[in-house]
């Protein structure tokens, strides 16, 4: 059987959803097929079925998803990656490039707070869908567009914007 290894994590997640839905514990549970005393007692563990987690996810309108293993280390707040070899910087420049705005995917690819700021560098750049990019980094990180906020990004970021932007924009000009 499947295990979650970051089940505390994931259902505090979970459960801000459902609230942020006006779902108590009996009408989450119940919308999961699963008891309400089930959803009380994963509460204290640190595991859970995937199948029970899936249904709980499902019943706030959340999927559960498989982070890529590649993923960098992070700093010690989790806001930044440790830094950015030539491979990672490819992905984020690929990424950049796509105009793929999914949420979920740009997730996977680093930490969220570096995510978002990424995202509002981009939403800098000629020919890019500012408006689009900047909500992205909302969903990502609430904040992340003011501009302290995205100042603090540009102090402590790995990413050096004069070499990140054109990078994409040079992948752009490929891909086309």
């Amino acid at each position: 059987m499947q295990k979650s290894t970051h089940m505390p994590e994931t259902l505090a997640a979970l459960t801000a959803r459902a609230r942020g839905r006006a779902l108590t514990d009996s009408a989450w549970a119940a919308r999961a097929g699963i008891r309400k005393e089930t959803l009380s007692r994963l509460r204290s563990r640190t595991t859970c079925d995937f199948a029970t987690l899936g249904s709980l996810a499902q019943a706030v309108g959340a999927r559960l998803g498989v982070l890529d293993g590649a993923a960098p280390a992070t700093t010690p707040d989790g806001h930044f990656p440790l830094g950015v070899d030539r491979a990672f910087e490819q992905r984020l420049v690929e990424l950049g490039a796509s105009d793929d705005l999914d949420r979920a995917r740009w997730s996977s690819v680093g930490p969220r707070f570096f995510m978002a700021g990424l995202a509002v560098l981009l939403a800098s750049s000629a020919g890019c869908d500012r408006p689009a990019l900047l909500a992205l980094a909302e969903e990502l990180h609430p904040g992340a567009s003011e501009a302290a906020v995205f100042i603090r990004w540009l102090e402590r970021s790995p990413v050096r914007p004069s070499r990140f932007l054109p990078l994409v924009d040079a992948q752009r000009t490929h891909a086309a």
